[in-house]
């Protein structure tokens, strides 16, 4: 169990890491990042043994759904790009007004 949360750990902060670097202008801060990555990966572990049972916790299956989880906690730390974005040639929709 402990190698488990160990491992989450470490794959969370990995992954964590890699965002960070490779999208460095559209996450916030690395230190938020790295904390998230890696409680997302300790809570994704939690969830995937809480979710197989007794009898059926395996190392792989636990690694995997705490590295799936943590991505997904991460991709909700995303700003949207704002590089190649055009503005749109259509006003924008207003309600109208009374008065």
């Amino acid at each position: 169990m402990l190698l488990e949360a160990f491992g989450s750990a470490l794959l969370g902060l990995a992954l964590a890491a890699l965002a960070a670097r490779l999208l460095a202008r559209r996450l916030p801060s690395a230190r938020v990042v790295l904390l998230s990555g890696m409680l997302g990966a300790l809570f994704g572990a939690y969830l995937t043994q809480y979710a197989l049972g007794p009898g059926h916790n395996t190392l792989t299956a636990t690694l995997v759904g705490s590295v799936l989880v943590a991505a997904v906690v991460l991709s909700l730390l995303l700003r949207p790009g704002t590089e190649g974005r055009r503005p749109s040639p259509r006003a924008s929709f207003s309600l109208p007004s009374r008065g």
